[in-house]
């Protein structure tokens, strides 16, 4: 089958440092074109891939040869774009969060839907087969019958320059690291959580939070704990806690190609380690959305609108 042509809308940090690598080395790609509001910005983020420099991203969605648009532009400007991208007639890949309004969300899937096309949020760790190991050792009965979930991710202190610091560009350790654990809270315990709580902190000369912490319940009374904050300490994991053991994971949702996720699985005998064989989600995010394409169907939009919502709970719940 012919190669799925991809433009790039944005030459932000995940574009140039893990996606455009990704795409370049995946033979059911043809990267055409990277776009920039700058000129000069669009050539060397192009130059390396041997493809087109677009100046302004209109012009990008005005090219005829292109099939699908990936989209790495800070949160607030998702909206605009992907609509305009759907509109043009292009396949999306968005960066999560797809917006940062659960309406506009809902409206740009029903947008999507409308255009038979294919509109898909890339939150890659979802697609690293080491998560689908731990689901089955849930079904199994490994550790019993599930009590509790418990998920951090945060990172060091960001550059003061960095745009996850405006709040006009959609910043802020919400929609950049708070998606994680959200979204591995809806994984595992499905799109039924209530939120019993919330707090949203900001430190001294910061415009955005900088950290945050959520307390959610299941129907059934499991609970979920979570903590994410970009002006910490790395930790980057989650454990399930059942009625007879637990089942944990560090390096969980941002792991290079090569490394190999070790679960511990702890019981009533002592603890065991299982190592697991490595896995590229990037690789494998880009495969399901060229599958997605090619199929004529995008993946089912119930995550993306469940963790819409759970952002939006959370913001109208949490203390700040």
């Amino acid at each position: 089958m012919k190669p799925l042509r991809l433009g790039v809308m944005g030459c932000a940090e995940i574009a140039r440092r893990r996606m455009l690598p990704a795409m370049a080395a995946d033979e059911r790609i043809e990267l055409v074109a990277v776009a920039s509001r700058d000129g000069g910005t669009a050539a060397e983020t192009a130059r390396p891939y041997g493809c087109r420099p677009v100046t302004g991203y209109a012009e990008l969605l005005g090219l005829a040869e292109l099939d699908a648009v990936y989209v790495p532009l800070p949160a607030a400007l998702h909206a605009e774009w992907v609509a305009a991208a759907l509109d043009a007639g292009k396949h999306v890949l968005a960066e999560k969060p797809l917006t940062t309004e659960v309406d506009r969300t809902r409206e740009l899937v029903g947008l999507a839907e409308r255009r038979g096309l294919v509109l898909m949020e890339n939150v890659m760790f979802v697609h690293h087969p080491g998560h689908e190991a731990v689901r089955r050792l849930v079904a199994d009965g490994a550790i019993g019958e599930l009590r509790s979930f418990r998920a951090a991710f945060t990172i060091p202190a960001l550059p003061p320059t960095d745009i996850r610091h405006r709040p006009e560009l959609g910043g802020g350790a919400l929609w950049d690291v708070g998606v994680y654990p959200l979204r591995a809270a809806l994984h595992f315990l499905g799109d039924r959580l209530q939120v019993l709580g919330a707090t949203l902190e900001t430190v001294p000369g910061r415009q955005v939070e900088t950290g945050g912490a959520v307390l959610l319940r299941t129907p059934e009374g499991v609970t979920a704990q979570l903590e994410f904050g970009m002006e910490h300490g790395y930790r980057s994991g989650y454990e399930l806690v059942g009625s007879t053991g637990r089942i944990a994971l560090e390096r969980a949702f941002t792991p290079p190609a090569d490394h190999r996720p070790v679960l511990r699985l702890t019981g009533a005998s002592g603890t065991e380690e299982i190592e697991l064989p490595a896995a590229d989600q990037v690789a494998l995010t880009l495969a399901a959305f060229t599958a997605a394409v090619r199929a004529g169907a995008g993946p089912a939009a119930g995550d993306c609108l469940a963790q819409a919502g759970l952002l939006d709970a959370v913001r109208r719940a949490a203390v700040r």
